[in-house]
């Protein structure tokens, strides 16, 4: 009699435990499944995100890409060109030769970055520590091989 009490009671108290144990994996699954439909949604909308801010960049831009390729460059090796070609607009001895604002006294207006819309337009920033705007050019490659920018607008932000 003794024995079938104390097996009772180890069934009960197998039963109970094992029910709280299973309770507890069943809330920490939910919370886990919540968890991760979250991160899901938000991961949808970092990538529609990146879509909508990458939708003006040569890289994603198929058009422009053939546009250089039927005239036989290669695309991974003329973007880089094209931006050190700009870059290298900052190391020219007085002003910058694009930017159309003054530096303020013993700076240099430099350009610090450089995007690349399609395959004729340059979005750029620029700044001498001090001011700063942005400037939007237009490029070509020349019959001869030659790299010509082009400014069509420019802005200087206002100092507060």
């Amino acid at each position: 009699m003794y024995l079938f009490v104390f097996a009772a009671l180890l069934v009960l108290f197998q039963y109970v435990n094992s029910k709280r144990i299973f309770e507890d994996v069943d809330k920490k699954l939910d919370i886990a499944n919540t968890q991760l439909q979250k991160y899901k949604d938000s991961v949808a909308v970092l990538q529609n995100d990146f879509l909508e801010v990458s939708h003006f960049n040569l890289d994603r831009n198929e058009d422009a890409i053939s546009y250089f390729e039927n005239d036989g460059y290669n695309i991974d090796e003329l973007i880089p060109f094209i931006k050190d070609e700009l870059y290298k607009l900052n190391v020219v001895k007085g002003e910058h030769p694009i930017i159309p604002y003054a530096s303020s006294e013993g700076r240099k207006m430099l350009i610090n970055t450089v995007k690349m819309l399609n395959h004729k337009w340059i979005i750029a920033d620029f700044s001498d520590g001090e001011f700063w705007g942005e400037i939007f050019l237009t490029y070509e490659i020349t019959q001869d091989k030659q790299l010509r920018f082009t400014l069509a607008e420019s802005f200087l932000y206002p100092l507060n």
